[in-house]
């Protein structure tokens, strides 16, 4: 699978005070709610209205630009699911099959939503953040930059058959919708307790994987353009 390019993002506003870190996390739990709930379009005025900020330009104080903010957003959810991703890795060991290598992907990010209860909005506001260009790059670069995915994406590409390059590069890209669309409905399912098709967030990583183990192993009708280089 391959990672999205780079983009550079803004380093958000150092606040050394407990007060400038309380501000911050309100805005970030703001914004999370908000632009998963309303996309991606919500004025960073109204992400400071919510997060008790009467000041309009909260935002851009504390993280510059709402890509800034987003990308805050998303490491700080990342030191759970990172810390679980080299867990699995080191359980891992760099054996197992390909459906173990793509659990690494998915199981951690499923256990982290599991934890936060519900309601939750943070799959939903990964959700939003996928379906903006400008965001979904800056997103995926910064967490295709980690070093455990790198690991897993190089070990995930070892256990793949020769695909040409166009396959190569839609299943890529269907498997970060596949992720990110179901948990984002399932979590909405769980928040509304409408139905779910999925007993748990262990019950959606088995049925995903299931699902992205029969993706990449797809026979492939168009033979005639060469494999990906990996």
């Amino acid at each position: 699978m391959k990672p999205p390019r780079p983009q550079k993002a803004q380093p958000p506003r150092a606040d050394s005070n407990e007060a400038g870190l309380q501000t911050r996390l309100r805005l970030m739990l703001a914004a999370e709610r908000l632009i998963a709930e309303l996309g991606v379009g919500v004025s960073t005025r109204d992400i400071g209205l919510a997060a008790g900020q009467s000041n309009k330009s909260a935002v851009s104080y504390h993280f510059g630009t709402r890509h800034d903010l987003a990308l805050a957003i998303c490491r700080y959810h990342d030191l759970d699911i990172v810390h679980r991703r080299e867990a699995r890795l080191q359980s891992l060991s760099g054996r197992g099959s390909l459906l173990d290598w793509l659990g690494g992907i998915v199981r951690p990010i499923t256990a982290h939503l599991d934890a936060l209860g519900s309601p939750s909005w943070y799959a939903r506001f990964l959700a939003a953040c996928v379906g903006d260009p400008m965001l979904r790059e800056v997103v995926f670069a910064d967490a295709i930059a980690q070093q455990s995915m790198k690991t897993l994406f190089a070990e995930v590409n070892q256990r793949l058959p020769d695909l040409p390059p166009a396959v190569f590069e839609a299943r890529g890209a269907m498997t970060q919708q596949l992720i990110v669309s179901t948990c984002a409905a399932h979590e909405r399912a769980l928040q509304t307790r409408s139905a779910t098709p999925f007993s748990s967030w262990h019950d959606l990583a088995e049925v995903t994987l299931d699902a992205l183990v029969g993706l990449w192993r797809a026979p492939v009708r168009a033979t005639s353009a060469k494999p990906a280089a990996r």
